[in-house]
């Protein structure tokens, strides 16, 4: 069966087709993304802007006359943290809905970290123990840690590397020092009152990352990491990141498109998805991360197969 998923985020409309049957690893056929940045299209009233309606309409069209064109039998739309707290937010979705041509998902933040903890799971099997897991999107940061298909605990907490950056990092570019503080200091403190559920769990065994942020971070802080098969895998360490994160703030977001892993559509909010990846690695105790490649949409194919 040839599966698709839109995943309408806070950065991108994604859309990502699977070839899948029982028993098989699902094997991508293709992928279709849009940058939109969402985050900038909404209001003091918390409203999404004609002109952010605008885009995301012509961003879901593309993907779904991509999905049209790829033969796909079944499509699911999920969307996530910026629809979801948008005022218009259900609005927009009926729009939306009709240009996808399916139901959209509005997925709860938990249900976001279930989601990608599922796939990762999938990815690096029961003999990985318990994982702890890391997201950083464009309004949030998901955090999921268990032994089992399902976590033990899973939250999601308003950290993403686009919401921080318009609150904290837009009056000057490169961002001043004093802002870059006042971010860390915020990450810490939400970080503090959020993360005691995670930190009461055992120990974990493996401690993964994924999302677009990570990846881009790993890229640039991390080292390649030795594994059978095909394709890169990266691992960061903390200090490692601690030790490029201030040199990340001292350049402009063109300067920074230079650096391995970071392109145009990412240098302006790579600053504070590296404060807050540090942030949190630095509030669970995590010292170094995997990047799994496995995230979000992967764990709703897996998830609608195991349904089907």
């Amino acid at each position: 069966m040839r599966l698709g998923v839109i995943d309408i985020g806070s950065n991108t409309v994604h859309l990502l087709v699977m070839d899948a049957r029982a028993g098989a690893r699902p094997v991508p056929q293709a992928s279709h993304k849009t940058t939109v940045r969402l985050m900038r299209y909404v209001e003091p009233d918390g409203s999404i802007s004609k002109a952010g309606v605008k885009e995301l309409r012509k961003a879901v069209e593309a993907a779904a006359a991509e999905g049209a064109e790829h033969g796909i039998e079944q499509t699911m739309a999920l969307a996530t943290s910026a629809l979801r707290e948008a005022t218009n937010g259900a609005e927009v979705l009926a729009d939306l809905e009709k240009r996808a041509g399916v139901p959209i998902e509005v997925l709860a933040g938990d249900e976001e970290a279930r989601l990608t903890f599922l796939a990762a799971r999938r990815w690096y099997g029961w003999g990985a123990g318990r994982l702890l897991l890391l997201d950083i999107g464009g309004g949030s940061l998901e955090i999921a840690t268990g032994v089992d298909e399902a976590p033990d605990v899973a939250l999601s907490v308003p950290l993403g590397a686009g919401r921080m950056t318009r609150r904290f990092l837009l009056d000057a570019d490169p961002p001043k020092p004093d802002d870059v503080e006042t971010l860390r200091e915020h990450a810490r403190s939400v970080l503090r009152d959020a993360v005691g559920p995670v930190a009461k769990a055992p120990a974990p065994d493996h401690a993964v990352a994924t999302s677009k942020t990570f990846r881009s971070l790993a890229r640039l802080a991390g080292m390649p990491r030795q594994v059978m098969g095909t394709g890169e895998r990266w691992r960061m360490r903390h200090d490692h990141l601690a030790d490029w994160e201030p040199r990340l703030a001292k350049l402009s977001s063109a300067d920074r498109t230079v650096l391995p892993g970071i392109g145009p559509g990412r240098a302006l909010q790579i600053v504070a998805g590296a404060v807050v990846a540090q942030e949190a690695m630095a509030a669970l105790g995590v010292d170094e991360v995997e990047i799994c490649p496995w995230a979000l949409r992967e764990g709703a194919i897996l998830q609608r197969l195991d349904h089907l």
